[in-house]
């Protein structure tokens, strides 16, 4: 079974504070062209643990492929119970919108937000349950997702385990090849 997680950067670590700000758009082509690959090599699980931003823009693409794609299947496991616990109310609509339409929902922790050891559990689950990450991230700009893709790369020197990364080089090379493709049209 192949069983792959995506994460990536929250919204506002990209100053993203709208959710049809046009970067959206470009990410979730992006998220699209990876996961297609991955769907050709026999992808059939894709897994966050539901952070806003890429995560969440990966489980749309994800439920949107599953019309072309009906055996593909999304899971959201949550570090902890009730992680939306404290954000404003239309974003826990669109969280909970995504949650109602997933294949699986469970949580790492049984218990509400602890400390930071959750978190920690949660990767390490996440790495022994799947045989890649896909992780839009980029080394020259720091965010979360920076330390899970350190430990996916310790964990990578153990097993055998893929990394597939976006960086902010794929993503100009996408935008000017949409500009292109526009312009072609006009």
């Amino acid at each position: 079974m192949s069983v792959w997680t995506v994460t990536g950067y929250k919204p506002f670590e990209l100053g993203i504070f709208k959710p049809n700000d046009p970067g959206v758009l470009y990410i979730k082509k992006a998220l699209e062209g990876e996961l297609r690959q991955l769907l050709d090599a026999g992808l059939e699980w894709v897994i966050i643990n539901g952070k806003l931003g890429v995560e969440c823009w990966a489980a749309e693409v994800t439920l949107d492929l599953k019309k072309e794609f009906p055996d593909l299947k999304l899971a959201v496991i949550t570090p902890f119970l009730h992680q939306e616990e404290k954000w404003k109310d239309e974003t826990k609509e669109y969280y909970h919108r995504i949650l109602a339409r997933a294949d699986f929902v469970e949580s790492v922790s049984k218990e509400p937000y602890q400390g930071p050891w959750q978190f920690r559990n949660s990767d390490q689950f996440l790495l022994q349950k799947t045989e890649g990450l896909l992780l839009f991230y980029d080394e020259e700009k720091e965010g979360s997702s920076g330390f899970f893709l350190k430990l996916a790369k310790s964990y990578q020197e153990k097993h055998p385990y893929e990394i597939r990364q976006i960086t902010f080089d794929d993503m100009k090379i996408l935008i000017e090849e949409e500009q292109r493709n526009k312009d072609e049209w006009h």
